[in-house]
């Protein structure tokens, strides 16, 4: 018994050396991460100086080469019938024509040197972008170790005796709630974080504003500061509904769409979100109400965020054997075929329809708005 002992106490000794030495690590990671990103920011700042450099350089160009060849074509010709002339007017054109030449010799080389800079400056972000996605993927797979070893490994370790069974239910576990910390942490990194950023800009601008131009442009900035923040707060109410919406399990899908079509309308006032449901309202397995309540929320979302919709309209029927929802709305569409590597909605709804074995079609042209229409087999 002695023995078990010290055998448990020298496993927990050694989780916790290696929970610790995880921990290390990625706070390492993080912080360069932290400081690539503080990096980007910077060399971002100096490649639009750059750019706004190399254009008024080239313009400047322009103008000397233009120069340059009427200056040569009056050297020319002084030339050609020098006896018409004075020496002082030989000298002068003999003088303009060479110092514009060597004018924009000189802007030819400050040209290139601006170009070179402006390359290896996109070069380092370049590099700095993937250090920090590397950071980021790094991170995420330290977190997805340390849930392991801190939580999702003792309590499935309680639950299962079997080595492999415990490490595939625990794996599955943790990949899930890692997936979900994910897409909350670019939801929250996309909406709520980088508004406040431009909250902290905004507030240094109308202290400017103030000095420079006085009071009433200033509260004007205000005004403005007061909808972003505004904004801010409207979309972490929605991240935190987004969570769990309590009315789902309480009152069924087409109450909770109800409601949250309306709360939308509300907020957004210049878009109209009628909802249809073309048979009476039943409920469904918990899981489908709440993938069909997903599928629902990021397609509206979509149409708002990205497609300018002024109509959204959704439409849902459910019968004896399947679920069928459409949602159209009049925004600027799309091309589907194009592939967008940012597009993580539409690979999260078409993972979500396929889990639940059904069909996740969508029409959308440009200028001509969109249709998604979601068909899931069911059986009531």
């Amino acid at each position: 018994m002695s023995k078990k002992k010290l055998d448990i106490k020298s496993l927990d000794f050694i989780l916790e050396k290696m929970i610790d030495t995880v921990g290390i690590s990625k706070d390492e990671i993080f912080r360069i991460g932290e400081q690539c990103r503080t990096d980007h920011m910077t060399l971002s700042d100096q490649l639009k100086e750059m750019k706004e450099q190399v254009t008024k350089t080239i313009a400047e160009g322009d103008r000397l080469e233009v120069q340059t060849r009427f200056a040569r074509k009056r050297l020319s010709e002084v030339s050609m019938h020098f006896k018409d002339y004075t020496e002082v007017e030989v000298r002068e054109a003999y003088e303009k024509a060479h110092q514009l030449q060597m004018d924009y010799s000189m802007n030819q080389q400050l040209e290139k040197q601006l170009r070179d800079r402006r390359d290896d400056i996109e070069r380092r972000l370049v590099g700095l972008q993937e250090t920090i996605e590397r950071a980021e993927h790094l991170i995420s797979q330290i977190t997805v170790v340390m849930n392991y070893l801190t939580s999702d490994l003792k309590q499935v370790g309680e639950m299962l005796e079997d080595a492999k069974m415990k490490q595939e239910f625990g794996l599955k576990i943790i990949a899930a709630q890692e997936e979900e910390r994910k897409r909350l942490s670019r939801e929250i990194h996309d909406g709520p974080a980088q508004m406040m950023a431009n909250v902290m800009m905004r507030s240094d601008l109308i202290e400017r504003v103030y000095r420079e131009k006085g009071s009433k442009d200033a509260f004007t900035e205000i005004r403005d500061l007061k909808k972003m923040v505004r904004n801010a707060l409207y979309e972490v109410r929605r991240i935190i509904y987004d969570l769990r919406p309590m009315a789902l399990d309480d009152l069924g899908l087409v109450p909770t769409l109800k409601k949250y079509l309306q709360t939308t309308e509300e907020y957004h006032k210049k878009i109209k979100i009628p909802f249809l449901n073309m048979k009476a309202e039943k409920r469904l397995p918990a899981n489908y109400e709440v993938a069909l309540f997903r599928l629902v929320q990021e397609s509206v979302q979509n149409a708002i965020k990205h497609a300018n919709a002024t109509e959204i309209q959704v439409k849902l029927e459910i019968d004896r054997t399947k679920v069928t929802v459409v949602i159209k709305d009049d925004g600027k569409g799309f091309n589907p075929s194009e592939k967008n590597k940012d597009s993580f909605g539409l690979i999260g709804m078409k993972e979500r329809v396929e889990l639940l074995e059904g069909e996740l079609s969508i029409d959308s042209k440009i200028g001509k708005g969109t249709i998604v229409l979601i068909q899931v087999p069911i059986n009531l």
